[in-house]
């Protein structure tokens, strides 16, 4: 018998010294079947985070994919008034069942769930945890392609959950152009790295107002601090989304879906062909 290196990996002897990585992955619902799987993801509130995941399965929708909304910022969800969504979610003792929005987005809330949508969820970590994993293992999500994870800001309890309970298949980071803003892009981005999850690329909001008389584009926080972290990690810098007044009022008043504008449509066609190299999952 050779001597042990302690590399389970390379070696196929059943012995009591034997170490195997654990995953905390969670299976799906038994009826669900989602192909991909894309976390937007921020390191600070406030920058645009849930806006940019709306309008990705948009513009996903608009391809011809289905598409699907995990709203896991479960202490802030804004998903489903961004889709004008009022319907409460039903279940029964086979699962629960995702809202469909206007044009037919699955939409999964906890503001599906509140008997008001005003009402604050006041649960402490492992609770909100718990949640997010019951959005994956308990809610019946039909025929997905792709599915986009809404995540709290910040690098605490609801992100991990979703790296290690979720087969999350690329993320993608949401940053302002102030200084400060993209030095905490850095935690996102580092996370990201620790879990072993793919980086897709930054989208940075609010880069600029665009003179509506000669088109100038005026960078008022600031150029160049996003473009920065991207080249620091060699991420692709996505988008850069201008201060549009008209899609923040489609947002406020439920027609994200009617939003115009390309601001995301380079940004979806290389995460469409990212995830097109990839490998199918296997059940």
């Amino acid at each position: 018998m050779s001597e042990c290196t302690h590399d389970c990996s390379t070696c196929n002897a059943d012995c009591g010294e034997r170490k195997e990585k654990e995953s905390f992955l969670k299976k799906p619902h038994e009826l669900s079947n989602i192909k991909r799987v894309i976390g937007v993801m921020s390191g600070k509130g406030g920058v645009g985070k849930s806006m940019v995941t709306a309008m990705l399965a948009v513009i996903f929708a608009r391809r011809g994919y289905k598409t699907a909304v995990m709203d896991a910022d479960v202490t802030g969800p804004s998903i489903p008034k961004m889709f004008g969504i009022k319907e409460r979610a039903k279940g029964g003792e086979t699962g629960l069942y995702p809202v469909k929005s206007k044009t037919g987005i699955e939409v999964m809330s906890v503001n599906l769930l509140l008997e008001h949508e005003s009402d604050p969820v006041v649960w402490r970590g492992p609770v909100i945890g718990g949640v997010v994993q019951q959005f994956w293992t308990d809610v019946i999500w039909n025929d997905v392609d792709y599915m986009f994870v809404d995540m709290p800001p910040g690098t605490g309890d609801v992100p991990l959950t979703v790296f290690q309970s979720v087969p999350v298949d690329g993320v993608i980071a949401v940053a302002s152009p102030q200084e400060l803003v993209s030095l905490i892009v850095e935690k996102a981005v580092k996370m990201a790295n620790m879990m072993n999850i793919p980086m897709l690329g930054v989208v940075e909001n609010m880069s600029y107002v665009e003179c509506p008389d000669c088109k100038k584009k005026i960078y008022i926080y600031g150029e160049g601090a996003t473009k920065k972290v991207c080249e620091k990690f060699s991420l692709p810098l996505l988008a850069q989304i201008p201060v549009v007044s008209d899609l923040a009022k489609q947002s406020d008043r439920g027609l994200i879906e009617l939003f115009e504008g390309d601001y995301l449509e380079n940004a979806a066609t290389m995460i469409e062909t990212l995830m097109k190299n990839l490998p199918e999952k296997k059940d």
